[in-house]
């Protein structure tokens, strides 16, 4: 299934820089996503919300008080505002054409973080003609269906919550529209419980998916999931991973 989107097409396992690689440079920032292609990195992972005036941004949060020297919820905030707060006090918080223009050959992990955004954000993948190196990924069933629609069915996708649950209990059919999308993204665990398992991962195989984990910054970690099977991981420490998978010559 997974040679049928050019997006999935490389060797694994796949290097995520999450959010650009949030712990070595302000996260999100234009500055943290130029870092990890310097490095060699070829996958990017962000997350996308809508300015009150209809601007898709790469930005976590749904309110700016975290990251930025400026507070307020960002489906109020107009881009003006939104283009004078600085990541860190130091970095101005992009818009996703910004960096698709920006990075033409990276891949990008998009998670739209709430549901104003899926349309938006699915006419920006068509507007920049970026539907092959693109997956989109949302913790919402409703949101990805939304995309993927609007997209087509070229659009690599991430399994739902729904499609993850069914696979994590063993109770699916290979037809089964939850499980639409070509890849499993999810944490070790969940509210305490194991999720990324030898078992687990040898569903998500069966089904023709691959499994990516995140976000994984320790090395000894990287190395375990590693070893179980996963085809893919995101990490905050973008050089922790690509120094782990040199020494098992598992850098592409």
């Amino acid at each position: 299934m997974k040679d049928r989107f050019n997006y999935l097409d490389t060797d694994f396992p796949i290097a995520f820089a999450h959010r650009g690689g949030a712990l070595d440079a302000p996260e999100n920032s234009m500055e943290a996503f130029q870092s990890a292609i310097n490095i060699g990195y070829k996958y990017l992972e962000t997350d996308v919300h809508l300015t009150k005036d209809g601007h898709v941004i790469a930005f976590h949060d749904d309110v700016l008080d975290r990251v930025t020297n400026l507070s307020g919820k960002i489906c109020v905030t107009p881009l003006s505002t939104i283009k004078s707060a600085l990541i860190d006090g130091k970095s101005e918080i992009p818009l996703l054409k910004e960096l698709l223009s920006e990075f033409p050959t990276a891949r990008f992990n998009i998670d739209p973080k709430d549901d104003r955004v899926a349309e938006p954000l699915a006419d920006a993948i068509k507007d920049t003609a970026s539907v092959s190196r693109i997956c989109v990924s949302s913790f919402s069933d409703r949101r990805n269906q939304n995309i993927s629609r609007i997209v087509g069915n070229n659009l690599c996708m991430g399994v739902g919550p729904s499609g993850v649950a069914r696979i994590r209990v063993g109770k699916f059919t290979k037809n089964s529209s939850v499980l639409n999308g070509q890849c499993v993204q999810v944490p070790v665990s969940m509210k305490g419980v194991p999720l990324i398992t030898e078992t687990f991962i040898k569903r998500v195989h069966s089904l023709g998916k691959v499994i990516h984990a995140w976000t994984i910054n320790e090395p000894d970690e990287m190395r375990r999931l590693l070893d179980l099977g996963v085809d893919g991981i995101m990490t905050d420490k973008p050089q922790v991973l690509k120094d782990v998978l040199i020494h098992r010559n598992e850098w592409a």
